[in-house]
C-alpha cells in the first residue's frame, strides 16, 4: 500500500470512531437523565413562599406532548407550579387532579413553536390555562402560573 491510501485509511477510521464515540455519548447522557429520582411530593402539597403577597404554589408533574408543528417532530416538555388565591383550594385541586391535567393537555398540544418562542406566547398560554382551570374549578382557585421548566425539542 502506498502512503497515500494509509494516509485516508487512517482518517477514515479517525472519523468513524468519532461518529461511534459521539453516539455513545450522546446516549449516556440520555440514560443518565432517566436514572434521577422524581420528587415525591411533586403533585401533592403546596408549598409556601415567604414572599409577601405569593399564595401557596401546587406543584405539577411535568407534561410532554407534540406541538402541533407540520409533521409532529417537534415537541413541548413543561413543568409548572400553580400559585393557589387560598391553600384551601390545595386539597380540592388534589380531588380533581386528572380534570386540570387533562385540562391543561387539552390546551398545550395545539400550540406551535414559533408561537411559544415569544414572551408573548408563553404569557398567552399562561392566561389560557389559567382561565380554563378557574372556569373548570367554579371559582378563582389558580392566581398565577410559574413554569418551572420550558423546553422545546
Amino acid at each position: 500500500m502506498s502512503k497515500k491510501n494509509i494516509i485516508i485509511m487512517s482518517g477514515i477510521a479517525l472519523i468513524v470512531f468519532s461518529v461511534i464515540g459521539g453516539g455513545f455519548f450522546m446516549l449516556w447522557q440520555k440514560l443518565s437523565t432517566l436514572d434521577k429520582p422524581k420528587e415525591v411530593e411533586s403533585a401533592k402539597t403546596p408549598e409556601k413562599s415567604d414572599q409577601g403577597g405569593m399564595g401557596p404554589v401546587f406543584s405539577l408533574d411535568s407534561f410532554i406532548v407534540n406541538l402541533s408543528d407540520q409533521g409532529g417532530k417537534r415537541y413541548l416538555r413543561v413543568t409548572m407550579g400553580l400559585e393557589l388565591g387560598d391553600p384551601k383550594f390545595a386539597e380540592e385541586l388534589t380531588k380533581r387532579l386528572p380534570q386540570v391535567r387533562d385540562s391543561i393537555l387539552m390546551i398545550l398540544p395545539s400550540r406551535k413553536v414559533d408561537e411559544l418562542q415569544t414572551t408573548e406566547g408563553k404569557n398567552s398560554l399562561r392566561n389560557e390555562i389559567i382561565s380554563n382551570l378557574n372556569v373548570l374549578l367554579g371559582k378563582e382557585v389558580v392566581k398565577k402560573i410559574y413554569f418551572t421548566e420550558f423546553v422545546i425539542q
